[in-house]
């Protein structure tokens, strides 16, 4: 069985979609409507901006999805029959199983990075990459640390992003490397994505995306928050909510795909992070890019 999976933050580039902006009416068609949209213009933004402009998350996080929705226009679906995202990433996945449309899509992206960098604004906090330890040793130390600091994102075995407050987040990486952790590093993050801290930016997201309309999912979309499949409007609704104080569980998302029958995983979008993610998770499966 065939799965999308769509990449999140952190795999923009400089130049992304040039190609198929010039190659094909449709995709050209789709990245102006996203400037229309938004009222400022990204296109340039994507293709000519530099690494700081791109890094911004009220500008990475639609560049992604519009280059992930761009691509899958190119691709038309492959057969697949079932879908993935990584934390942003789940919107592009939703609107590859006809969950939203592609303008609704971008709006709630958009109003997403907004408020997400606002309660980055509002509160000094970071995230840090742990390599090498059991997910359940991480989560036990996070747990002993005062301040708030959580685990926000399962890659892959021995791969685990922690979040929180800058300073429990480097307190939780001494004692992570205390206790054998390999590498314990700071990210060049400015924000506890997927932590408690995100609790301002969920109440704006919340209120966008009880305002959109979800359709019933064509295929099953296995959502972070639960890592199950999931069809019901409601319920897709309810996690994409939840995730942005809760964690990415890729992780076990994957694992239940691959358990559900899914063999072949296709990654949608710029870069190719899912597939090394999902190699290390499971190396029999076969991964590809479809960009």
């Amino acid at each position: 069985m065939k799965a999308l999976v769509f990449p999140g933050q952190g795999s923009q580039f400089v130049g992304m979609g040039k190609e198929l902006y010039d190659s094909r009416k449709d995709v050209k068609d789709l990245m102006e409507s996203a400037n229309e949209i938004l009222g400022f213009d990204i296109v340039s933004l994507m293709f000519k901006g530099t690494d700081e402009d791109l890094k911004k998350t009220e500008v990475t996080q639609p560049s992604i999805f519009i280059h992930s929705v761009a691509v899958l226009k190119t691709v038309n679906g492959l057969g697949a029959e079932m879908v993935a995202g990584h934390s942003l990433g789940e919107f592009s996945a939703l609107v590859a199983n006809g969950v939203l449309s592609f303008e609704d899509g971008l709006r709630l992206v958009s109003a997403r990075a907004k408020a997400m960098q606002e309660a980055c604004d509002a509160n000094p906090s970071s995230m840090a990459a742990i390599l090498g330890l059991p997910d359940e040793k991480v989560e036990e130390i996070c747990a002993q640390i005062e301040g708030i600091v959580v685990p926000a994102n399962y890659n892959c075995p021995g791969q685990l992003v922690i979040s929180g407050e800058t300073a429990a987040v480097e307190m939780a990486c001494e004692k992570l490397k205390e206790a054998g952790a390999k590498r314990a590093l700071m990210l060049p993050v400015n924000g506890a994505f997927h932590s408690p801290l995100m609790q301002p930016a969920q109440e704006k997201l919340s209120a966008a995306i009880q305002n959109t309309k979800f359709r019933k999912a064509m295929i099953p979309v296995y959502q972070n928050i639960t890592t199950t499949a999931v069809l019901d409007p409601e319920e897709i609704k309810m996690n994409l909510i939840k995730q942005l104080t809760g964690p990415v569980k890729w992780t076990q998302s994957v694992q239940n795909m691959i358990k559900d029958g899914a063999t072949n995983f296709i990654e949608v979008g710029p870069g190719k992070t899912l597939q090394g993610l999902i190699k290390k998770i499971n190396s029999e499966v076969t991964t590809s890019s479809a960009n």
